[in-house]
């Protein structure tokens, strides 16, 4: 599989030669993936798969218009980039505007500090979800359901441009989720754990502790007193409060949401007070060791810090090159594809409030 993709590297640059003429902006971007997926349903093995792919997928601009194609044969390359081509050039009618970046010659891997799981044996890697889903089950009588998913990831990203960018990164993914849900006749409460690394399979082991937790959330909540609608104040933890800044915040904060919609735009307006002065929210993946971070995002821009919120009031947001070009701001490289069928659009990376000052005493 990576020896067919780095064979491709030497077409894709030539191909990138060969048409780069005809269009304002031409990408290639081919990536290689495998990776085990299993799902643990009660006491039944639902999905047990382990895979690989191979595809890509060309992007074109010409006079502001986009063509996109994929592909999974790379034999099929050169007519895709012609596809892609052909449709940015039908429907380009204005003017491509582009945030520049200097180009990018390149390789990168994030390392592995422990075991690769592409070595483990997919019998441990079901044994363990077997274990985890034991351990759920026994918690309490009333465990109604459960369920446990396991699934890695490793990937291979190899992206050209007509900038000159000529970037291949790679990685590994593993993640691990949790769930339990308690019955207490007609109350039903569920409780879930997450647990996710880019360094070792063993960041999945051990997590007895963890497991056994999210299981005794649930049958907890069975006896909570159900909450009366009204405003309140709340003390929330880290993280509800990072899924709230997600959510109610940080997709906002996605540029390309905002700059052809004036509506958000207003509401989005830099220099917009959204709390205290002690608020500080921040997105980025350049920091390293997080699930959210890269080298550089599928359009070869290098990872980024970006302040959103400094002090209470609205800083920065974040951006692909057609979002920063149109809204005259620095690219945050924030671009990122689901996979190779998806062409990137803007995404949170790894985003957070920064610490506060305030005791926790004084919270309550």
């Amino acid at each position: 599989m990576n020896s067919a993709l780095s064979d491709a590297k030497n077409l894709i640059s030539d191909l990138i030669s060969q048409y780069r003429h005809r269009v304002d902006y031409l990408a290639i971007r081919l990536e290689a993936a495998e990776g085990t997926d299993i799902l643990l349903r009660g006491h039944k093995i639902e999905t047990l798969s382990e895979g690989i792919s191979i595809g890509g997928q060309v992007r074109a601009c010409y006079k502001g218009g986009w063509g996109f194609s994929s592909f999974n044969q790379l034999s099929s390359l050169k007519e895709r980039v012609e596809d892609a081509i052909a449709a940015a050039r039908l429907v380009g009618t204005d003017e491509t505007v582009l945030a520049p970046v200097a180009p990018v010659q390149d390789e990168r891997s994030l390392l592995l500090t422990g075991s690769d799981p592409r070595q483990i044996s997919l019998t441990q890697k079901k044994a363990l979800c077997e274990h985890y889903g034991e351990i759920l089950r026994t918690v309490d009588p009333r465990i109604a359901t459960i369920s446990v998913r396991y699934g890695d990831s490793a990937q291979r990203i190899i992206l050209a441009t007509s900038d000159g960018t000529m970037i291949e990164q790679s990685w590994v993914d593993l993640e691990m989720r949790f769930a339990a849900t308690a019955r207490d006749g007609e109350t039903v409460q569920t409780g879930r754990e997450t647990v996710g690394s880019r360094k070792a399979f063993e960041d999945l082991l051990r997590l007895d502790r963890q497991v056994q937790e999210a299981a005794q959330r649930a049958v907890n909540s069975l006896a909570l007193p159900p909450v009366k609608g009204n405003a309140y104040t709340v003390v929330i933890d880290p993280i509800l409060s990072g899924l709230f800044v997600h959510e109610a915040f940080g997709h906002l904060s996605e540029a390309d949401m905002a700059y052809e919609n004036p509506d958000i735009l207003e509401v989005m307006s830099i220099g917009r007070q959204f709390g205290t002065a002690d608020l500080q929210i921040y997105d980025g993946a350049a920091i390293e060791g997080h699930r959210g971070s890269y080298f550089y995002d599928d359009e070869g821009v290098p990872a980024t810090t970006t302040q959103l919120i400094k002090d209470g009031v609205l800083v920065g947001r974040l951006h692909s090159r057609e979002t920063a070009g149109k809204l005259e701001e620095a690219p945050t490289g924030n671009a990122r594809c689901l996979n190779y069928h998806y062409p990137p659009i803007v995404r949170m990376t790894n985003t957070w409030i920064e610490r506060g000052k305030t005791p926790v005493k004084d919270l309550f």
